[in-house]
């Protein structure tokens, strides 16, 4: 069971005493002032500190190369990441053609040159041992898409009867609470990859956003080269004449109300959906996909156009993150999402990616640079989202001691109408070193504030709904949450590492106490995520080979987690670096355990033993014990 563990404040002190005396009680009685996490004595194995893990979250999650990597590699070779880490995984030998994975199905492969194998006894007899116990997808959904692949095949096959088993009941229900959204259609893929996608609303808003370019390249004495038409300025300021006026205005979008949200951050790698759904079951109101980036989209590719899909739990409250540096790209993707998905709350523009190779390109942070460009994409967003709300998330700025967020969220609200902005209290350069600057992130909060009340004070604009505002970094636990929603202006808090190694965050911020979970309740959340996993990849060998991967890169967070039980004060910072520590039990040990290979051990708990062709690499070095 889980324990409710009370909040230790120190009491008032009855009497002043001095600030340097203060300091030099600290320095000599808290042996855990050096940056160590305060675990009790009796779990700690070891105080040595120097063979911990050092983690780059924002680096390793894009894969990007750690470029300080090479300087500090004699000194010690288990820092930095894994470069060019291999992450696809190995597929059957032999394969079984996918027309006969329902025998009823009878369906007659019409390929002249099938790769697969048409055998189904020869293909049934070279697989694998099946994992024993009941297939997970089977138990959730009354049926196994898998069919005879599934690695649980004895627990839904009738041998006799060569026939799949079926749950008619359950397959009935889980249509009706149990599916995932936003699948873009097959003809409609095609018809992006080929380029015959018929645009409405986008192309009007996309010339329009062209001529105010051109006008305003000319008054600021550009070149003609530097103008996007061919028209002189003459021609260019006659069509402003055929302005159209946006199609929808804000107040006809859909409400957007996130003061007191419980908001996970959109994740890349992480934030797959079997995760986000987990969060939903754990007490989060709203989650993104992971970032997508706009080219791809129109261009119909599967892999991007994966990325928007969710689980219907998710909606409402879910949104879809796009990365681009052009209007014309985020127009477009803006209408085909409003056209083509179904369960989408908000459109969320990524303006504070700060990996170099977005940087370059002019998209994520590059945009808080480029004020003008940032508001022309979001009014290109809003023209053509048709009632999705767009929505910015931000940085304080691109560079260290030099915030620009103030300023561009004041012109972003005096030129937009953007639903909510989030800021994440973090420049690009400082990545996630240095704690988030939440007090700028309250100065900001007030400005937002601040025009929220103008609007209500003027008449013709206050039917227009109002910009929520949302901080960003470092809130680990409740006290963390509460804290920052507390303060005037902020309406509610993005959680992202906080999230991510403590899933149950939200059940914290719900109850306002730390919540010790015990070892198998921990489990249970990994088997829970596993299950998820196997819905929506599939229980076939690949599909656990897949479920399996994104586990571990999970468990890359969960281990990070010190179990309440065994800190001697409250809470444990994310910048206090462990020593060596056991559990209150053998599994709450291995469950903390940095060693990858013990993950993969966690994760044949629940699919079973990984084949010899199974590939995980970490991504830290440091989690590479050969």
């Amino acid at each position: 069971m889980t324990e409710a563990v009370e909040t230790k404040r120190p009491q008032d002190a009855q009497f002043e005493v001095p600030e340097a005396k203060k300091q030099h009680v600290e320095e000599k009685h808290d042996h855990f002032a050096k940056g160590m996490a305060p675990i009790k004595p009796e779990f700690i194995v070891s105080v040595d500190v120097s063979k911990s893990a050092s983690y780059n979250d924002d680096e390793a999650e894009t894969g990007e190369r750690n470029n300080d990597d090479h300087k500090s590699k004699r000194k010690n070779k288990k820092k930095g990441q894994n470069k060019n880490r291999e992450v696809k995984q190995n597929k059957e030998e032999i394969r079984l053609c996918p027309v006969l994975i329902d025998p009823e199905d009878s369906n007659e492969c019409t390929k002249e040159k099938c790769r697969n194998t048409h055998n189904i006894e020869e293909y049934l007899a070279q697989k694998p041992e099946d994992n024993e116990g009941t297939c997970p997808v089977f138990e959730a959904i009354g049926y196994c898409p898998s069919g005879l692949k599934c690695r649980w095949l004895k627990s839904h096959y009738n041998h006799e009867t060569k026939k799949l088993i079926k749950d008619l009941d359950l397959m009935t229900k889980s249509k009706e609470s149990n599916y995932e959204v936003n699948k873009l259609k097959q003809e409609l893929r095609f018809a992006l990859q080929r380029n015959r996608y018929e645009l409405g609303v986008s192309k009007e808003i996309i010339k329009e956003l062209d001529i105010q370019k051109n006008i305003t390249a000319s008054q600021n004495g550009a070149s003609m080269g530097e103008i996007d038409s061919s028209s002189t300025q003459d021609e260019t300021k006659e069509k402003m004449a055929s302005y159209i006026e946006q199609p929808f205005k804000i107040s006809e979008k859909k409400k957007l109300d996130l003061r007191g949200a419980k908001i996970v951050s959109p994740l890349t790698t992480v934030g797959n959906l079997p995760y986000r759904r987990l969060m939903k079951t754990l007490g989060a109101d709203v989650t993104y996909c992971e970032m997508a980036l706009a080219t791809p989209l129109m261009q119909g590719t599967n892999a991007e156009w994966a990325l928007p899909k969710a689980h219907v739990s998710e909606y409402p409250g879910f949104g879809i993150q796009i990365a681009t540096n052009q209007y014309s790209a985020s127009a477009k993707v803006a209408e085909i999402i409003s056209r083509e998905t179904t369960h989408v709350s908000e459109l969320n523009l990524n303006s504070g990616c700060p990996i170099d190779l977005l940087y370059k390109q002019g998209q994520g942070s590059a945009l808080m640079d480029q004020p003008t460009k940032l508001v022309r994409i979001l009014k290109s967003m809003n023209a053509s989202s048709g009632d999705i709300p767009v929505t910015l998330k931000i940085r304080t700025g691109t560079r260290d001691n030099k915030n620009t967020a103030k300023a561009l969220v004041e012109r972003v609200l005096s030129e937009g109408d953007t639903a909510a902005i989030t800021l994440h209290g973090r420049s690009r350069q400082q990545r996630y070193t240095k704690q988030a600057n939440w007090d700028y992130i309250g100065e900001v909060g007030k400005v937002v504030q601040d025009w929220n009340n103008k609007k209500e004070d003027d008449k013709e604009r206050s039917d227009i709904q109002r910009t929520n505002f949302i901080g960003n970094g470092d809130v680990y636990n409740f006290e963390d949450w509460h804290n920052a929603v507390n303060t005037d202006g902020i309406d509610s808090v993005m959680v992202a590492r906080g999230a991510l190694i403590k899933p149950w965050i939200f059940e914290e911020v719900e109850s306002q106490q730390y919540l010790d979970k015990s070892s198998k309740e921990r489990l249970e959340i990994l088997r829970n995520y596993s299950n998820f996993a196997l819905e929506h990849w599939g229980s076939d060998e690949y599909g656990v080979a897949l479920a399996r991967r994104f586990l571990c890169e999970f468990m890359s967070f969960t281990h990070r987690y010190i179990p309440v039980g065994i800190l001697e004060k409250l809470p444990a910072k994310l910048n206090q670096r462990p020593p060596q520590w056991k559990g209150r039990d053998d599994l709450e040990t291995l469950l903390g355990s940095d060693n990858y290979k013990d993950w993969i051990k966690i994760s044949e708990m629940f699919l079973g033993k990984a084949g010899d062709n199974f590939q995980f690499i970490p991504k830290h070095k440091s989690n590479s014990y050969e």
